[in-house]
């Protein structure tokens, strides 16, 4: 089976070919980020316009890079939420009209679900029950997950989400947007043990997370330095984002060591844009290979916003003989342990 993703989030228009569940023909992203750079962060409906602008090229692009047409595509995947809801809405609007156009198939993605399947890309066999720490901008969850579909939500944020939290950060600090790679880099110049921060919501019986106040500490620290203003200090802007960054990480990898032990898990998965973290790629490797579990983490390029997971995730639900009705909306909100809406189940595939 060959399918097209479509992926429309947030700040990426992307757009992928994908061969049965494993081979990625071609992957397309047009990225946002110098549109959104000036505001320090993503503008809603300035999203939604450049949607609007780039799907069709870019969807054009991954027919062309694969060597294919939509008429030689069978089925359509596209991501119906989590996310800003414009946005969501000029991807799944493109999405239901060539569905209906090509008379193929369609199904609805949780962006959630997509980023857990960016490592079944790349890993098809992986082992059940496994621990997935889902890592984005707007989310940080703890997911149990018994099968493929099969999700329990064991802990998630409170507040800022640890990509929120890196944004904000890296605002105070004068380091740009966006925050995650600019802290990465940052970081690797500091000694993270040089300042004093908390260590967030280090909570033994819970596994949620909370980093507003880890956010906070960081801004104070930059008020008592200078006044509230980015500091103009190199070395000491590079202890602060290495201290934020060891504390953050510290408690992600706690936490879903903890939940791999409760859970007798048989592997722990990254996913999400946070998890191309050079810090917390590597401190989480230590983790497993304490535990003596397999860590899977996608390469660098699927970690962020794509279409290639999102075709993925497609293809596994409709092997489930899981299809959507062309009444699919686009859902602001959409929980990762609930069907997605407008879900009509088939024979499998």
């Amino acid at each position: 089976m060959r399918l097209l993703g479509i992926e429309t989030s947030c700040d990426e228009t992307a757009a992928a070919v994908l061969e049965g569940t494993t081979a990625l023909r071609s992957s397309v992203v047009a990225s946002q980020v110098d549109l959104h750079a000036r505001y320090g962060g993503v503008v809603p409906e300035l999203a939604s316009r450049r949607h609007l602008e780039r799907l069709g090229p870019v969807i054009d692009e991954a027919l062309d890079r694969a060597g294919t047409s939509l008429g030689q595509i069978d089925a359509l995947a596209v991501t119906c939420g989590p996310g800003l809801v414009g946005a969501l809405t000029v991807g799944v609007a493109a999405a239901k009209a060539l569905a209906f156009a090509a008379g193929i198939p369609l199904v609805g993605v949780n962006h959630l679900e997509g980023h857990i399947y960016a490592n079944f890309l790349e890993q098809p066999a992986l082992p059940f029950p496994a621990i997935v720490l889902i890592v984005s901008g707007a989310h940080t969850d703890l997911v149990a997950m018994t099968g493929h579909g099969r999700y329990e939500i064991l802990g998630r944020t409170r507040d800022d989400a640890a990509g929120e939290a890196f944004d904000k950060a890296a605002r105070a600090l004068g380091l740009g947007y966006p925050g995650g790679p600019a802290i990465d880099r940052a970081a690797r110049a500091g000694r993270a043990d040089a300042v004093a921060l908390p260590l967030p919501f280090p909570d033994e019986t819970s596994f949620d997370f909370s980093f507003s106040g880890l956010k906070t500490a960081v801004l104070r620290a930059v008020a008592r330095l200078s006044g509230g203003e980015p500091p103009a200090e190199a070395a000491w802007v590079a202890d602060v984002a290495a201290a934020f960054q060891e504390a953050l990480v510290e408690v992600l990898v706690q936490k879903t060591a903890r939940a791999a032990r409760a859970r007798r898990a048989r592997c722990i998965l990254l996913a999400g844009g946070v998890a191309a973290n050079s810090r917390l790629r590597s401190r989480m490797a230590e983790a497993a290979a304490d535990l003596g579990v397999p860590l899977q983490m996608p390469r660098l390029s699927l970690c962020t916003d794509n279409a290639g997971m999102i075709a993925a995730a497609g293809a596994y639900r409709l092997a489930r003989g899981e299809r959507s009705s062309l009444r699919l909306g686009a859902y602001a909100d959409l929980d990762l342990s609930r069907p997605v809406p407008e879900t009509v189940r088939t024979d499998p595939a």
